[in-house]
């Protein structure tokens, strides 16, 4: 049985982890290796990349900007939380907000230190990185259009960090990229339907608040129908494998998508959207490995 004392500790550490949303980090740290094992660094062993220490420095620093992220922005959407998550608010809020504040700067300082070990270049990106994601947080989040655009950019920059690394420039690393970014976009708008309770009570500018939620659902459909692009390309114009069966998914789950959303009319609707997204986010990040696993079987070596 654990004592009183103990299971206090355990609660604060669970509260901490559902701040920083330890679950995301994780899958991130996932995604940025496997983007290195076979997009990024294809042309090289599979053991020189998963020892790379500058590697492991980037995705690292990486980790834990983001974490530093959660707990800035989760700081500034605490009276939103309330009425958005009431549940999870009650959780995070067994730490409290000076402990979070403390564990962001430290989490930064120790980003900035691994940055360094890379190089100054290194240093100044995540320099950059850091105060974006406050000045999203804390300013931009608020506003309809520049919000949700700088939230998508922000979540696939840890993946520029070793684009720039390894500096390469093939073009299905783009479309990729796009296709991603499109996605994260509707999560975001998405959220924004599902939030626009708590969004509008606390007086943020969102799209759904300031345009309508008929005008995000158009938004929503317009982003569906351009993901098809990228989805077409690489389907027709580039190798990849057995992925293609995740963008043929991916198809079915945005026309469900589509459907769902123009019979949603509550928060639980839009929940359901949004973890569709979700869904297709993290299986994209596994079905990677389904780009070439004999080509991968034989690097390993």
């Amino acid at each position: 049985m654990l004592s009183r004392r103990q299971k206090h500790i355990l609660l604060k550490f669970f509260s901490m982890f559902s701040v920083v949303r330890g679950y995301n980090i994780l899958v991130v740290i996932i995604a940025q290796y496997l983007t290195a094992v076979y997009i990024l660094a294809h042309d090289k062993p599979v053991r020189s990349v998963l020892l790379d220490l500058n590697l492991f420095m980037l995705v690292a620093a990486s980790a834990l900007t983001i974490a530093g992220g959660y707990i800035i922005n989760n700081f500034y959407d605490s009276e939103k939380d309330l009425i958005n998550r009431p549940q999870k608010s009650m959780l995070d809020r067994l730490v409290s907000q000076n402990t979070k504040l403390s564990f962001y700067f430290v989490l930064n300082f120790f980003a900035a230190i691994m940055a360094s070990y890379v190089s100054f270049k290194a240093v100044v990106f995540f320099s950059v990185y850091i105060f974006a994601i406050w000045f999203y947080s804390h300013k931009l989040k608020r506003l309809p259009f520049i919000g949700n655009l700088t939230s998508a950019i922000l979540t696939i920059t840890p993946f520029f960090a070793i684009f720039l690394y390894y500096k390469n420039f093939e073009s299905v690393i783009f479309v990729h990229a796009i296709f991603l970014f499109l996605i994260i976009s509707m999560r975001e708008l998405t959220k924004d339907l599902e939030n626009i309770k708590g969004d509008l009570a606390l007086d943020y500018q969102t799209i759904p608040i300031v345009y309508g939620e008929k005008a995000s659902k158009i938004m929503l459909t317009i982003l569906a129908v351009l993901t098809l692009i990228p989805t077409y390309l690489l389907l027709t114009r580039f190798e990849i494998g057995h992925m293609n069966y995740f963008f043929y998914l991916c198809i079915v789950l945005l026309f469900i998508f589509l459907i769902l959303l123009w019979k949603s009319k509550t928060k639980t609707h839009y929940l359901i959207l949004h973890n569709i997204l979700k869904f297709i986010i993290v299986l994209g990040v596994f079905s990677i490995l389904l780009l070439d696993v004999n080509v991968v079987l034989n690097r390993i070596l």
